[in-house]
């Protein structure tokens, strides 16, 4: 899916994070180094220092969880308007989402193109969405936990975001729909 960074002279002991930058320029989808043992397991799951070896924004103004009752349950697409525009780093801690993310970005040279990570409570995946793009997801299972980590406050006057079916991106969601928010239901079809 994308190229793997890590520092040749790391030490693999469960304290360092494998980046790997996704088909959209400057969206990486970051795993842990697991280390287990008899107790079970360790892993970092943020560290200032990575992110800034990777050129990434390791600045976190708010966290946020996002808890799913329903199976199918759509959140998305959204996004933060300049000048509150967010860095995000994604990581389901319960259960399992399908997590699609938007390149906005008019100079970008992936302008308008997306991508779908699975992510898990497994497989320990975060996904880092840059400034300028949109997300969504939708649950998998029953009861999903989503953590969010943003580099800006929120600002409900300078959120945004686009049906998560409109026909410009074509995105390929897993399923239709059980459970979405009529917000969500009555945003626009994006327009650049």
């Amino acid at each position: 899916m994308g190229r793997e960074i890590h520092h040749p002279n790391t030490k693999r002991n469960g304290t360092t994070m494998i980046f790997k930058e996704t088909s959209l320029q400057g969206a990486f989808i970051i795993e842990p180094e697991i280390l287990t043992d008899e107790r079970g397991a360790f892993a970092r799951i943020f560290c200032q220092k990575e992110f800034e070896k990777h050129r990434l924004n390791p600045n976190i103004s708010q966290c946020s969880i996002s808890l799913n009752i329903k199976k199918y349950t759509l959140r998305g697409m959204h996004f933060q308007k300049e000048p509150h525009a967010e860095d995000k780093l994604v990581r389901c801690s319960r259960g399992s989402i399908y997590d699609v993310i938007v390149d906005l970005r008019p100079n970008s040279s992936t302008f308008l193109q997306w991508t779908a990570i699975e992510i898990t409570m497994e497989n320990k995946k975060m996904v880092y969405v840059p400034k300028g793009f949109a997300h969504g997801f939708q649950t998998l299972t029953d009861n999903a936990e989503v953590i969010y980590q943003m580099s800006q406050f929120y600002y409900p006057g300078h959120s945004g975001g686009f049906r998560w079916d409109d026909p410009s991106f074509n995105i390929e969601w897993p399923a239709e729909p059980i459970v979405i928010s009529p917000k969500d239901q009555i945003f626009p079809d994006f327009t650049s």
